[in-house]
């Protein structure tokens, strides 16, 4: 089976085509913005302009109008070509590149957030979540991640806040997705946000008209 596997959730854009688990073609460029523009051509640009039976996109957390951007260009492509479609999660590839760089060992997550907070997240050595995804300012995300390896666009930042630890710097790859566990894929790819809405519906009071 062929599968195409898109992720633009961060300021990173990659594209690869799989044939099973080898790598058939892929790319990846740190865009910052302009993903809308990119990815259709970075698509067209991998063999048979990328169809595949099986479309994998990553859903977040990270740049809301990227998440945005990846899911709906999957969505359209597995309609188009009826094709499977399935998600998984930003931390989840990190800590899945990691792994295969440094071996299997717990790992904490740290991605850039809104608003000056971070996404964090805790990774067992066999992928499972041992601590849940949340949108922390920096010394929280610091004081809450034990991990002693530390993988993510923050990687170095909370490592050297905390004072211990080995950092990783990563961008999400779309070509390491054979790395991430069975577990880690879902076939719900609707977007993680990681953090509420910065609108709110204003209230009404009780009996006002």
């Amino acid at each position: 089976m062929r599968t195409l596997v898109i992720d633009c959730s961060t300021d990173a854009c990659s594209t690869a085509l799989f044939e099973g688990a080898e790598l058939i073609a892929g790319f990846h460029e740190m865009l910052g913005r302009g993903h809308a523009e990119r990815l259709v051509p970075m698509i067209a640009d991998l063999p048979d302009k990328g169809r595949a039976e099986k479309i994998v996109v990553a859903c977040g957390p990270g740049s809301f109008t990227g998440v945005r951007v990846g899911i709906a260009t999957a969505r359209a492509l597995a309609f188009a070509w009826q094709a499977e479609l399935a998600g998984y999660s930003t931390p989840a590839l990190i800590a899945a590149m990691a792994r295969s760089k440094l071996g299997d060992q717990d790992i904490a997550v740290a991605m850039t957030g809104g608003h000056g907070e971070w996404f964090v997240e805790g990774f067992a050595a066999d992928g499972s979540i041992r601590r849940p995804l949340a949108s922390l300012n920096p010394d929280e995300a610091a004081a809450q991640s034990a991990e002693h390896l530390v993988a993510g666009t923050r990687a170095e930042e909370l490592v050297e806040l905390r004072g211990s630890g080995q950092a990783l710097p990563l961008w999400p790859d779309a070509r390491s997705y054979p790395h991430l566990p069975a577990g880690a894929i879902t076939a719900n790819a609707q977007p993680i946000y990681g953090r509420g809405p910065d609108a709110k519906l204003p209230t009404v009071a009780v009996g006002a008209k």
